[in-house]
């Protein structure tokens, strides 16, 4: 009887000696882990606090290069008048070049497919707009003076080319639908008598069928060229 119950004291013995070794190993993890995350909670805030640091350096030194920046080109322009006829010819050969947008008086020209008509005719081509039609008016408007020219928003220049392709117009490559939207900017007087005159080619349209528009504006914008200028073959002459 007394060696159970001296087991049953020991058992009692052990399994109290057993929590409280448990209960000293958690408070020990505990204030471990604690301490692990205090100390990497330090470092982070260390970390941004320099990279904060490093930041305002770098944004200080491009807000002085952007100040400079702005003092050396006042410096060239300023009094410069051979810098500022240059900048006046670059404008002045953008416009010429067709690369930007450019407003004045002249003309909008609207030529249209006749839907109306076109059924039972022997020919029903002939009260449509076809792609030699606007190389025809564009031809007219450049004899007639006109210095910018646009068709459906796209810009009229050198190297443009009035294709067909099927049923489809493109100009510069872009296709354009009827009806055609012509804006022209020149004397509008000259552009005007040149493009309603008896025998021209807007009043031949106009007796096969074909809708025809013509009107003035005093301030006619007529869109930039949206494409590359490239030249293969021709070079500056030294």
């Amino acid at each position: 009887m007394k060696k159970k119950q001296i087991a049953i004291t020991l058992g009692i013995m052990c399994f109290i000696l057993t929590m409280c070794i448990a209960v000293q190993i958690k408070t020990v993890t505990n204030s471990n882990s604690t301490a692990v995350q205090s100390f990497i909670d330090d470092g982070l805030r260390d970390e941004v606090l320099r990279w904060k640091e490093r930041y305002d350096n770098a944004y200080q030194e491009l807000l002085d290069s952007e100040k400079q920046l702005t003092q050396v080109r006042e410096q060239a322009t300023q009094n410069n008048t051979t810098a500022n006829a240059k900048q006046e010819q670059i404008k002045e050969n953008n416009m010429l070049l067709g690369t930007v947008e450019v407003k004045g008086a002249g003309l909008e020209i609207t030529v249209a497919d006749n839907n109306a008509v076109g059924v039972g005719l022997i020919n029903p081509s002939s009260v449509l707009v076809h792609y030699n039609d606007l190389l025809e008016v564009v031809n007219a408007l450049n004899n007639a003076g006109a210095e910018a020219i646009s068709i459906n928003g796209q810009r009229v220049i050198t190297t443009t080319a009035i294709t067909c392709e099927g049923n489809v117009i493109k100009v510069n490559g872009e296709k354009i639908s009827s009806p055609f939207v012509i804006k022209a900017i020149g004397s509008q007087g000259l552009l005007l008598g040149s493009m309603t005159m008896a025998g021209g080619y807007l009043n031949l349209l106009e007796d096969e069928g074909v809708i025809v528009n013509v009107k003035t504006v005093d301030d006619i914008t007529v869109e930039k060229y949206n494409g590359i200028i490239s030249y293969k073959y021709v070079r500056q002459r030294n």
